[in-house]
C-alpha cells in the first residue's frame, strides 16, 4: 500500500536543535489558495546547523538597532497623523493581549487616534468577550465590530473543516481580508497589525520589511479564489451562496485600492515585540484578564482565548502536522528566553496529548456535526509519516522527546 503523504510534508521528521519545533510547522499561506492539497504550500525553514528560521531571527532582534526603528516608526506616524482628530490608522482586534497593546501604545505613547475594528471570532468565550469590552472601555478605544451572518459562517466553517479540517478559517478570512476593504473604505490608509508571522517561522526574510505582502489581502482575480477549500463558482452553484453572502470573506481585488495607497505594517517591525510583555502591557493599560483556567493541550492561559474554535483549531494542526498547542507555545517561550528547551519539552509531553473536550459538544452542536464523524474524519488528515496506530489508538511516529513509536 503506498504511503499516504498529505500536503507536501517534508517526509523526514526534523526537531529544532534549539526549540520544540519540527519541519513539519507550515508557513502563513494565503487562505483563499488553500486547497486540500496545498499546492506550492512551504514549511519552516532549518538551517545547516539543524536551528529553525524563528529561533535565528529571535537571535537578530537582539542585535537590531531598536532605537532606530522607533525613529522611524515616528517618521511613518508623523505622516499620517490627523489634524482634525479624525482616525489616522486601524488596529484590528478581538481585544486580546496583542491587539490591546498595538492599539494603546499607538494612541497613548505615540499619540495617533486608532480606530479598532473587530471581526467577531466564531463563538465567543464568556472571557474572550469581558477582554473584548474591557479593551474598549478600559482602554478607551472607539471600535467597529462585524459579525458576518450566522448561516455564512456557520457553513464555511463546517465546509472548511470537511474539506481541509480547519475550523478556524472563517476567523482567518474576516482578520486578514475585510479589514483591508474596510480601511480603504473608509480612506484610513495606515493599518497596523502585530507581530509579523515570520517571528513563529515565516521564511526569514520576511521580516526584513514592515509591510504585510499584498499577496495575503489581495487577489486579481475571483474565479481562482478558495473558500473553505471550495472555489467560488462551486459556492455559487452548489451551495447557493452569492458574492454578496461571500463579500466579508473574500480578499478585494487589485482596483479597490487605486484610490488608496494602502499601507499595512507590523507594528513589531518597529517595536521589540514579546508576547508575554504584551500580555502584562494589557492586563495593566486595558483591564485584559487571563483564562481562568489552563488552555487544554498546552500550560498557558492568556494565548488565544477569545474563540470556543481556538483550542479545537490547536488539536487539528496536530492531526495534520504532527505540533499542537502546546510545541507552539514552548517554542515561542525558549526563544524569548522564558523557559528552557529541556521545560519545553516536558511540557510539550505532559499536556500536548490532551484532547480539547470543554468546548467540543458546543461546537459541534452549532455546527451540525456528529461528534463521532468529526473523529472519524480527523484520521483521514493524518500523513502516515507521522502517525502510526498502535492497539488502536493512535501515536506519533516521532517527537521531539524520541519516544515516537519509530523513534
Amino acid at each position: 500500500m503506498k504511503s499516504k503523504n498529505l500536503y507536501n510534508l517534508p517526509i523526514q521528521v526534523r526537531f529544532c536543535k534549539e526549540c520544540v519545533i519540527s519541519n513539519q510547522r507550515p508557513s502563513s499561506y494565503p487562505e483563499f489558495r488553500h486547497t486540500k492539497d496545498r499546492k506550492g504550500a512551504k514549511y519552516i525553514n532549518f538551517d545547516q546547523n539543524g536551528i529553525c528560521d524563528a529561533c535565528n531571527h529571535a537571535k537578530e532582534k537582539n542585535k537590531i538597532d531598536w532605537k532606530d526603528r522607533e525613529k522611524k516608526l515616528l517618521k511613518l506616524l508623523e505622516k499620517y497623523r490627523s489634524s482634525n482628530s479624525s482616525y489616522d490608522c486601524i488596529v484590528p482586534g478581538s481585544g486580546g493581549k496583542d491587539s490591546a497593546y498595538q492599539s494603546h501604545i499607538l494612541k497613548y505613547k505615540y499619540g495617533m487616534n486608532p480606530l479598532t475594528i473587530t471581526w467577531s471570532p466564531i463563538l465567543y468565550t464568556d472571557y474572550g468577550y469581558e477582554n473584548w469590552k474591557n479593551w474598549l472601555e478600559v482602554g478607551g478605544f472607539d471600535n467597529i465590530s462585524i459579525k458576518s451572518s450566522g448561516n455564512v459562517m456557520k457553513k464555511l466553517t463546517k465546509l472548511s473543516i470537511e474539506n481541509l479540517l480547519h475550523p478556524f478559517q472563517t476567523f482567518f478570512y474576516g482578520q486578514k481580508n475585510l479589514i483591508p476593504k474596510i480601511a480603504a473604505k473608509l480612506n484610513i490608509p495606515l493599518v497596523f497589525y502585530g507581530e509579523n508571522e515570520a517571528e513563529y517561522g515565516n521564511p526569514i526574510a520576511d521580516n526584513s520589511s514592515s509591510l504585510r505582502d499584498k499577496a495575503y489581502w489581495t487577489a486579481s482575480n475571483l474565479d481562482e479564489l478558495y473558500l473553505a477549500g471550495v472555489s467560488l463558482k462551486k459556492l455559487r452553484d452548489i451551495h447557493n451562496l452569492t458574492l454578496k453572502d461571500l463579500y466579508n470573506f473574500i480578499p478585494a481585488v487589485d482596483k479597490e485600492f487605486d484610490k488608496v495607497d494602502l499601507q499595512i505594517h507590523y507594528l513589531g517591525y518597529y517595536l521589540r515585540w514579546t508576547p508575554q510583555e504584551a500580555y502584562y502591557y494589557a492586563v495593566q493599560n486595558t483591564g485584559f484578564k487571563a483564562r481562568p483556567f489552563r488552555s487544554q493541550a498546552t500550560y498557558s492561559k492568556y494565548n488565544s482565548i477569545d474563540d470556543k474554535i481556538d483550542d479545537l483549531h490547536y488539536y487539528t494542526t496536530r492531526i495534520k502536522f504532527g505540533l499542537g498547542r502546546a510545541s507552539y507555545d514552548a517554542s515561542q517561550e525558549i526563544r524569548n528566553n522564558h523557559i528552557t528547551r529541556d521545560e519545553g519539552k516536558a511540557l510539550v509531553a505532559k499536556f500536548e496529548d490532551e484532547f480539547p473536550d470543554k468546548y467540543f459538544t458546543e461546537i459541534m452542536e452549532y455546527l451540525d456535526i456528529d461528534p463521532q464523524y468529526f473523529h472519524e474524519h480527523c484520521d483521514k488528515f493524518r500523513s502516515d509519516h507521522l502517525w502510526k496506530k498502535v492497539n488502536n489508538e493512535w501515536k506519533l511516529r516521532h517527537n521531539v522527546n524520541k519516544t515516537g513509536t519509530d523513534d
